[in-house]
């Protein structure tokens, strides 16, 4: 077998160091007569004009008639076919690593390999060796060195979030998915800006993902860098779980403290107006705003609903929350009194369109929920409200006004146990969470302890 054969079956495994031999000179790579060190000082065309020359590894071996170290055939192995420095010195140094643990074992450019090569690559039940040439421990060692290879061959790193990416849009909906897929592809157009678009699966680490996890932080924030950890361990997990990595080390990356984005609760004063302003210039997007701040439902969980989703005679609404498939509530009568009659409307269509109540409107939910959104930024604007006031401040306010009536009359306990069946919250500690961060439960006066 030819020694560039005999390399590309190595690269990225490891063997076992023998005996030296004083036969052979240290391998070295060639990059097209520049330094690598000094290569982000070099311009634009002299990068080029370097990646345009041939670049390899070359090395010197004992020649048995003279004795003196003879320079040997360079070696390439496709690597001048790889665009970036980044791929071409990555290949090269594995394949510099390869040679010098293939020279240790014994290779010899003058001489039959044939025994090297069963004892690395052929099988151990039918290679002939004697305790002289090689023991037990290295031809078990060549074994796992197999093994090695065999992982290390892997599918790409393109290939495998391909898979990755098909196993989990049947586990997610639309919505999560497109935004799950988005952020993957944009760290797999990272890793192909890095040299990586070619390379196995198997040669992505810990250390690469938190490179690419503190540039999401630089770039934006501790949270979004989180979102990211999350979406990228997810894929990783499912590459673990169908055998296209060993682990998931991605797992193991530690999450950052951040501060979240919280929508402020509205005044009492400054709620009523907005209600008393909607209702002479847009009822619709007072009705809309009205089942969040009744049913306390999400935005995105207003847009899904649809007429056969609200049951008026068994006051009972049908929703697709975030958490659950459906989940159903009681429609409060403050809200009952509101709906228009909707009996000569088709069931199948939408309780909310851009134009109407009851309608056709078939757009992504996110688009919906960003109409509402870009709508509502008129009110704000006329009543000069800041980013911290959202259509989602309804809900918030709306709750915390709820529990503060039910604690004049019930223990903690008893109170959360009750707003939990309205809210919607599946655990106690989900609710209580919620309810600190919207500062829902407020001291009474102090003053006298003060004075």
């Amino acid at each position: 077998m030819p020694i560039t054969s005999l390399l590309l079956h190595t690269v990225n495994t490891s063997v076992n160091v023998f005996d030296m031999k004083l036969n052979f000179s240290e391998p070295k790579i060639y990059t097209g007569g520049i330094k690598i060190s000094e290569w982000s000082k070099l311009t634009k065309s002299e990068k080029e004009k370097a990646l345009k020359k041939d670049w390899f590894v070359y090395y010197s071996f004992r020649d048995p008639e003279t004795l003196k170290l003879k320079r040997q055939p360079h070696i390439k192995a496709g690597v001048n076919k790889l665009k970036t420095k980044r791929e071409r010195i990555a290949f090269l140094k594995t394949m510099k690593e390869a040679l010098l643990k293939l020279l240790q074992a014994g290779f010899s450019p003058y001489k039959d390999n044939t025994l090297l090569e069963a004892k690395f690559f052929g099988d151990s039940t039918t290679v002939e060796v004697t305790e002289d040439i090689v023991s037990t421990e290295k031809v078990q060692e060549a074994q796992k060195t197999q093994e090695s290879a065999k992982l290390l061959e892997g599918e790409s790193i393109i290939e495998a979030f391909s898979k990755g990416l098909e196993l989990k849009k049947k586990l997610m909906n639309k919505n999560s998915y497109t935004k799950y897929k988005s952020r993957i592809e944009r760290f797999k157009k990272w890793l192909k800006s890095k040299g990586f678009e070619n390379q196995s699966i198997n040669v992505l680490n810990k250390k690469l993902i938190i490179e690419y996890l503190n540039e999401v932080l630089q770039k934006s924030s501790a949270r979004n860098r989180n979102n990211t950890r999350t979406d990228i361990s997810s894929l990783f997990q499912i590459l673990e779980d169908n055998e296209f990595i060993k682990e998931n080390y991605v797992k193991k990356i530690n999450v950052l403290k951040s501060i979240p984005k919280r929508n402020k609760t509205y005044t009492p004063e400054l709620q009523e107006s907005i209600y008393n302003y909607l209702e002479k210039n847009d009822k619709n997007l007072l009705l809309f705003i009205q089942f969040i701040c009744y049913n306390f439902l999400r935005p995105i969980e207003v847009c899904r609903l649809k007429l056969e989703d609200i049951d008026v005679a068994d006051k009972k609404l049908y929703v697709k929350a975030k958490n659950s498939p459906v989940k159903i509530k009681i429609i409060p009568e403050i809200l009952l009194k509101q709906l228009p009659d909707l009996t000569d409307k088709d069931p199948k269509s939408y309780l909310f369109t851009q134009n109407s109540i009851g309608g056709v409107w078939d757009i992504e939910e996110e688009n919906k929920r960003d109409y509402f959104t870009k709508k509502f930024k008129k009110i704000k604007d006329h009543f000069k409200l800041g980013s911290e006031y959202g259509l989602y401040s309804f809900r918030h306010t709306f709750i915390t006004k709820l529990y503060r009536e039910l604690r004049k009359t019930y223990s903690p306990f008893e109170t959360k146990s009750k707003l939990m069946l309205i809210t919607g919250h599946t655990t106690i500690k989900a609710l209580e969470k919620y309810l600190r961060d919207i500062d829902a439960e407020l001291p009474e006066d102090y003053s006298s302890l003060i004075k």
